[in-house]
């Protein structure tokens, strides 16, 4: 199993066609060979949670057998050849789960593995369907969050991705290494309590936590590729 992690900006004049992407790249997703799982994903104006969205910037997460059909995917697909054509820069992160707890529209996209914590970079996905009536609670939080990730030791960097506004997000970020990740994920007392209101005052009606090991980075985002100076060969 690959998991693949696409972001493209359009330029500026393209944004139409990026909305209108959001409808008409269903079909041939739904009909890609070697993908079991995939979300077309907006993405945050700040790295994290975000209620502003970047209309410029989009996403895409994708599940594959193996990398040979994610290469299909990436060589000779109608939607890469249309970020081709309309975005002005993207970048890919290929990377395999190594463990994961929850679901994402009712399924276990990266199934059940039961890896250990590796060494050097590690990715998270934290994904939730935030209930409306804990929507003010959950926001009201974000910033402080993100602000502490953001200065945390060893932090890399992070997109903002979901599948609609308010609601329905995710924060993919990207750590030096497992250590340094645990270290802010539990040794920081201003993120317990927030994990914690999420379980006592129940936000979530659905979430899911997973970690992946890096395999490849390519492209730019930024003008950079963020894992640039992290990743020194690809597998």
């Amino acid at each position: 199993m690959i998991v693949s992690l696409t972001i493209v900006r359009y330029r500026k004049l393209f944004v139409p066609f990026a909305l209108f992407a959001m409808a008409i790249h269903r079909l041939p997703m739904s009909l890609q060979n070697g993908c079991s799982f995939w979300k077309l994903l907006g993405t945050g104006s700040n790295g994290t949670f975000d209620l502003q969205p970047d209309w410029q910037q989009w996403g895409l997460m994708a599940v594959w057998d193996d990398r040979e059909a994610y290469d299909r995917f990436a060589q000779k697909s109608f939607v890469s050849k249309w970020w081709n054509a309309l975005t002005k820069e993207s970048w890919t992160l290929l990377c395999r789960p190594i463990q994961s707890h929850g679901k994402w529209d009712g399924k276990e996209p990266f199934g059940k593995p039961t890896g250990r914590d590796i060494e050097g970079p590690i990715a998270v996905l934290t994904r939730a369907t935030i209930r409306i009536s804990r929507l003010k609670n959950f926001w009201s939080h974000v910033d402080d969050v993100a602000d502490l990730m953001t200065k945390a030791p060893g932090y890399v960097t992070s997109i903002g991705i979901g599948e609609a506004p308010a609601y329905r997000q995710a924060t993919f970020s990207i750590w030096e290494n497992a250590d340094k990740m645990k270290a802010f994920a539990y040794g920081s007392k201003e993120h317990a309590e927030v994990i914690k209101k999420t379980r006592s005052e129940g936000w979530y009606s659905e979430e899911l936590f997973a970690r992946f090991k890096i395999l490849d980075s390519s492209g730019s985002l930024n003008g950079k590729d963020p894992l640039q100076h992290l990743l020194h060969t690809t597998p």
